[in-house]
C-alpha cells in the first residue's frame, strides 16, 4: 500500500527524458484472497515515474534533469572562460572573442567579448579576491563550485572538452602563462582529470589540428 510523500521532476532512466514523479512510501500487508489484512512492515521509499509507472530507488533523483544539466554545463563553461581570462588573457581581443564564442556555444547566446571583459574587471575589483593572484584561493573555490557537481554526470570526453575550451582561450593570445596553467590545472582537478592527462591535453591543445 503506497502513500505519496512528495513529487517533482526528474530524469527518468526508463523514459530517457525529464518526467514528473511521485515519491512513495509503502507498507507491506499480508493479503488473504486479495484483501490486505496483516501488516508486514514498511518498504520504500521509491520514486514512481508519472509517465511509465516504473519504480526507482531515490538515488535516481541525484541525476540532474536535462534542463538542469544544460544550465550546469552552461555555467561551467562561463566560469572557466572567466577564470582563464582573469589569469591573463582579458586584455587580448582574440582571447575575449575566443571565450565569448565558447560561452555562446554553451547557451549564453548574447555573450560578447566586451561583456566578458567587464565581468573580468568586476572580478579584479572584488575585495574578496586575492590581490595580484588571479589563480588564488577564491578563484579556485569558484571553479570547484561550478565544476564539482557537474563532473560526475559527464563522460570523460565531456570533461576533457571543457578543459580544452579553457586551453584554447589561454592560447588565443600566445603560450600559456604560469597563471593560466595554474587555473587550467584547477579546472582539471575539479573535473576529476588526473594530472598526467591534464598535461597531455594542454600539450595537445598547442598542436594545430
Amino acid at each position: 500500500m503506497w502513500t505519496a510523500a512528495g513529487d517533482g521532476e526528474f530524469f527518468c532512466p526508463g523514459c530517457g527524458g525529464d518526467r514528473n514523479y511521485q515519491r512513495l512510501t509503502g507498507r507491506r500487508r499480508f493479503a488473504l484472497v486479495g484483501v490486505p489484512v496483516l501488516p508486514r512492515g514498511e518498504t520504500g521509499p521509491v520514486v514512481e515515474c508519472a509517465a511509465c509507472g516504473r519504480h526507482y530507488g531515490t538515488d535516481v533523483l541525484d541525476h540532474p534533469t536535462t534542463t538542469r544539466f544544460s544550465a550546469m554545463l552552461r555555467d561551467a563553461v562561463h566560469t572557466v572562460a572567466l577564470a582563464v581570462l582573469a589569469a591573463g588573457g582579458a586584455c587580448s581581443r582574440t582571447s575575449l572573442e575566443t571565450a565569448a564564442a565558447a560561452v555562446r556555444s554553451a547557451g549564453f547566446d548574447d555573450c560578447t567579448g566586451d561583456g566578458l571583459s567587464a565581468l573580468v574587471d568586476a572580478l579584479a575589483a572584488d575585495t574578496g579576491r586575492v590581490s595580484g593572484e588571479p589563480g588564488g584561493a577564491s578563484l579556485a573555490i569558484e571553479l570547484h563550485e561550478a565544476l564539482d557537481p557537474l563532473a560526475p554526470h559527464l563522460a570523460p570526453a565531456g570533461r576533457e572538452s571543457i578543459l580544452l575550451q579553457g586551453a584554447r582561450i589561454a592560447l588565443a593570445d600566445g603560450p600559456y602563462t604560469p597563471a593560466e596553467r595554474d587555473v587550467l590545472a584547477t579546472v582539471g582537478a575539479a573535473l576529476t582529470i588526473c594530472s598526467n592527462d591534464v598535461t597531455r591535453l594542454l600539450a595537445a591543445a598547442r598542436t594545430p589540428s
